[in-house]
């Protein structure tokens, strides 16, 4: 097995090697990249709760303390660190399960650029890999009185156990009988402002002057909860979506004519002739970008009710039955202090103490690479473990890996 390139700073030349040296404690991992040198610590000096993370400039000589986006792993006694590509580390921590063990830190990729160009100083961002692979989550668009509402409640009604909302965020105070986490995130302005600014949020708007927004995390949430999320945007929103590192199904709900919703509109009776007239404004651009922009993979017309929800089954695949969101598995693996690690080709070679076998003296895992997907400010999912015997094996990449337990990232 061949130590991976870049996993430490090592054959630096001598006067930086002393500064970086300077700065490190027992517990760090460095990783080069290009002329940046990234020091990842085992505690934030911050927070002193979670990893940190700096980087020494080559060309300036100069440390520079980034801006750091995502979700923070915790400090970790031990941790060990691989460049993937050019744009992320890999880092695994030690004394972990499985469901905290794998953290990916990017460096550079289209995610950190945006921010970087926006912030205008360095940044990087925390990705946590977690357990199974989600299916997409579903954008459905369309404008008001077109039907969006009842074809999301049949959908709900049908399969109860595979999809999901992501609950929103938003300033406004909570009304009567409104439970927080449940009805909405009730949230500071300033806090949502941040957060919003940080890249946390897929889709946000203002509301005569309350801020509303659907969060990465709330998105995430549900997926990991084993269901397929389902977005119920405005063109706008999904727009904002669409532009992010969410891979989600996009499907634009559209009236068989213009005049038709104006009368189901009317129909409804609950609405002044202003409030009318405004959605009817808005109707009429969302119809215009809904079918133009080339936002949307999906357009159905709500002419007939059941035909139209008919479609809808098939374009999420769900005419033979119920749609398994997630695949997971109950195995878990528990890393050790010390879990020495390399990397060959697409695969990671980690040698750590199963759960459930904690006295065997050498259990070594093969974590793939090769269909990683997701990435910060979200979740990194589509990485494969599994079990290998090193002296049986080849781990060399040259032939299949053997799935003794089936355990995936």
């Amino acid at each position: 097995q061949g130590e991976a390139p870049a996993f430490y700073a090592d054959n630096l030349p001598g006067d930086i090697q002393k500064k970086v040296d300077a700065q490190s404690e027992c517990n760090e991992t460095t990783i080069v990249v290009g002329s940046k040198i990234y020091l990842i610590d085992g505690v934030d000096h911050e927070s002193g709760s979670t990893i940190g993370v700096r980087i020494f400039d080559k060309s300036s000589g100069e440390w520079i303390n980034p801006t750091v986006l995502g979700t923070k792993p915790k400090s970790s006694k031990h941790h060990s660190a691989v460049l993937l590509n050019e744009d992320r580390v890999l880092v695994v921590r030690g004394n972990s399960d499985s469901s905290e063990c794998l953290w990916f830190l990017e460096v550079g990729t289209p995610f950190v650029k945006e921010h970087e160009k926006n912030l205008g100083n360095e940044v990087v961002a925390w990705s946590k890999g977690v357990l199974g692979n989600a299916e997409k989550p579903i954008v459905i668009s369309g404008p008001s009185g077109v039907g969006k509402g009842t074809l999301i409640s049949k959908l709900m009604k049908e399969f109860p156990s595979t999809f999901g909302f992501s609950v929103s965020h938003t300033t406004r105070a909570p009304r009567e009988k409104e439970q927080n986490g449940i009805h909405y995130h009730f949230t500071d302005r300033n806090v949502m402002e941040r957060e919003i600014k940080d890249g946390k949020f897929l889709e946000f708007a203002s509301v005569h002057g309350n801020l509303y927004g659907t969060s990465v995390e709330a998105v995430e949430v549900v997926a990991d909860a084993g269901k397929i999320c389902i977005l119920d945007i405005d063109v706008q929103g999904a727009r904002s979506v669409k532009a992010t590192a969410l891979d989600a199904i996009f499907i634009f709900i559209s009236p068989p004519s213009f005049e038709e919703l104006e009368k189901r509109l009317r129909a409804r009776a609950t609405e002044t002739e202003e409030q009318i007239q405004k959605r009817l404004r808005n109707a009429r651009a969302e119809l215009e970008q809904g079918k133009s922009s080339g936002l949307f993979g999906h357009i159905l017309v709500n002419d007939d009710l059941e035909t139209c929800y008919e479609k809808l089954k098939d374009i999420l695949y769900l005419r033979d039955g119920v749609k398994s969101a997630c695949n997971t598995f109950p195995e878990s693996v528990d890393l050790s202090i010390e879990h020495p690690v390399s990397k060959i080709d697409q695969k990671l070679m980690i040698n750590c103490t199963a759960a459930e076998h904690e006295k065997a003296s050498n259990n070594m895992y093969a974590l793939n690479l090769s269909l990683i997907k997701g990435g910060a400010p979200g979740r990194t999912r589509g990485l494969n473990m599994y079990a290998v015997n090193p002296l049986t094996d080849d781990v060399n990449g040259t032939s299949h890996i053997p799935e003794l337990n089936g355990i995936q990232f």
